[in-house]
């Protein structure tokens, strides 16, 4: 790591203590993570991010109480600038979508290495999307069941999303309406089968869909 790297603050919301214990060891790792709160109940996710203001929080799927959905829904709408990265055992395309839907920002099976958990903390707190390469693999499948065909157009806008532009950014760029760029992200995203432009841009990466 290198010194001028700014410390990200890192909380957990697992049920599984010992699984917390283990991502806060394997976390120690790191310089620049730092790990700041747990909780092992979803309905105390908010109060945990008031109280210690993490900027990235792992939350696992399956919970008793509040699942890693709600509790995702219950952290977006009380603590809009924090980035929900989900971090779970269960591979599952719909619940990936659904949880891009709460406001995820990215989808991490636990049995990732120690950097590749790192290295999606990282694009977490930069407002990037990552999803583990299975989870991208049988979305984009789900999305070629038939040929994807993008216009030219349609093209230009996914590359410029890509770069992490807002619709009015490509817009300026393009020379097109927020409205018109609106729609092509629209159909990149019911073309790609994907829950919102941040998982577009996951799978154009992954999959090599961008020029």
């Amino acid at each position: 790591m290198t010194t001028d790297q700014t410390t990200i603050r890192v909380a957990s919301v697992d049920d599984h203590e010992l699984m917390r214990n283990g991502i806060r060891f394997v976390l120690m790792a790191f310089d620049d993570i730092q790990w700041v709160g747990e909780t092992s109940k979803g309905q105390d996710a908010v109060r945990l991010c008031q109280d210690v203001q993490p900027e990235v929080v792992l939350v696992d799927m399956k919970m008793k109480g509040f699942d890693g959905i709600a509790t995702t829904t219950a952290i977006k709408q009380e603590c809009a600038d924090i980035q929900v990265l989900i971090l779970t055992s269960f591979h599952d395309p719909d619940l990936v979508k659904r949880a891009m839907r709460a406001g995820a920002v990215g989808y991490v099976l636990k049995d990732a290495s120690k950097d590749e958990l790192a290295r999606a903390i990282r694009a977490a707190h930069s407002g990037k999307t990552t999803l583990s390469p299975d989870i991208a693999d049988d979305l984009l499948a789900e999305a070629t069941d038939s040929t994807i065909e993008l216009t030219d157009r349609e093209e230009e806008v996914l590359n410029l999303l890509v770069k992490g532009m807002s619709n009015k950014e490509i817009g300026k760029q393009l020379h097109r309406s927020p409205f018109t760029v609106r729609h092509h992200v629209s159909q990149l995203i019911k073309k790609l089968g994907a829950a919102n432009r941040a998982e577009v841009a996951a799978i154009a990466v992954k999959h090599g869909l961008i020029v």
